[in-house]
């Protein structure tokens, strides 16, 4: 059985930090990622990690956000650096096709 924990969110100023970390316990995948849904808009992509070494991020993070696997821990982090209100939703881990965390909440606000 697939479980992923998820940690690491919170409430944090515009221009401030956060790390989260995803946990994954019962599968070891090549892709590992992060996405995002703020309210009334639709989940996105954040950033992904892929089999090769491949990494994607969204536009919108580009720059000031980073993924990372941890393969002793068989897991994913997103450093996330110079937040910005637009940046506030509930936070997604993914690991592998249709395996799911249930999210954590950032809040980015002053």
């Amino acid at each position: 059985q697939v479980h992923l924990f998820e940690s690491g969110g919170g409430l944090v100023q515009p221009g401030g930090s956060l790390k989260l970390s995803c946990t994954a316990s019962g599968i070891i995948a090549s892709t590992m990622g992060w996405y995002r849904q703020a309210p009334g808009n639709s989940r996105e992509m954040v950033a992904l990690t892929l089999s090769g070494g491949i990494i994607q991020y969204a536009d919108s993070v580009k720059g000031r956000f980073t993924i990372s696997r941890d393969t002793t821990k068989n897991a994913v982090n997103l450093q996330m650096n110079d937040l910005k209100p637009e940046d506030t939703g509930v936070y997604i881990c993914k690991v592998g096709n249709g395996n799911w965390g249930q999210g954590i909440q950032v809040n980015v606000s002053s």
